[in-house]
């Protein structure tokens, strides 16, 4: 079986070693930093990192630059681990790019099973591996989008939502309904998150944004 690596960033060890034991027991290589520049040199020299789970307040650097950071050089998921629970945080966090947020104290396996289905969903889908609509392709094996030919950059949430959309060309989906979907637990914050990742979507599909319809009321629809 592939080896699959998650780096674990916090600055209790405590906690660091409970999430540590817990991934392990499911077989998961799991590699551990301290604060955020410690977790920057990881990164860079293991390019193989499939997951990131990153607590926000640490010395050095924190979470929100940390995450700032790898997401000028990578779309790997990340999940963030906080003891913040307020919207404007969990907005600021999705606006960075962070694709689950995980408020403390969790359960471990409640926080496994995000980590499975996170890893799940990104490391391939079942039947055809290219979907193409309106000249969106997107290669669901190698987790691409390309518009009329040109490559585009996704955060992983941003490739999940385009998928579910494509997926369901001319069905109005519910916030809710996208938020079951994409984000595949129950979240507990507000559903208008989805129309923040809606908008930088839209924003980086350029004209093929517009496909990206909203029902007033009740959330989007992806319509030719």
């Amino acid at each position: 079986m592939e080896e699959i690596k998650i780096l674990v960033v916090d600055d209790e060890e405590r906690l660091r070693k409970l999430v540590h034991d817990f991934l392990t027991k499911r077989e998961y290589s799991v590699l551990e930093a301290s604060n955020g520049l410690e977790a920057m040199d990881i990164f860079t020299r293991n390019k193989d990192i499939k997951l990131i789970i990153l607590d926000v307040m640490m010395p050095e650097m924190d979470g929100w630059d940390t995450a700032a950071e790898i997401r000028r050089i990578s779309n790997v998921p990340i999940m963030m681990l906080t003891a913040k629970t307020s919207e404007a945080d969990e907005l600021k966090g999705f606006k960075l790019g962070i694709d689950e947020y995980v408020t403390k104290p969790f359960s471990p396996k409640v926080l496994v099973a995000r980590v499975e289905a996170i890893l799940r969903r990104t490391s391939g889908n079942e039947g055809s591996n290219i979907l193409e609509v309106g000249g969106i392709t997107m290669d669901l094996a190698a987790h691409t989008v390309t518009i009329d030919g040109d490559m585009i950059d996704l955060s992983f949430k941003e490739y999940e939502l385009l998928n579910f959309f494509l997926e369901n060309k001319g069905v109005a989906l519910s916030r809710e309904k996208i938020l079951d979907h994409v984000w595949n637990y129950d979240y507990f914050g507000d559903a208008r998150t989805i129309d923040t990742h809606v908008k930088k979507l839209r924003s980086k599909m350029g004209q093929k944004g517009d496909l990206i319809k909203t029902v007033w009321g009740m959330g989007y629809k992806f319509e030719e």
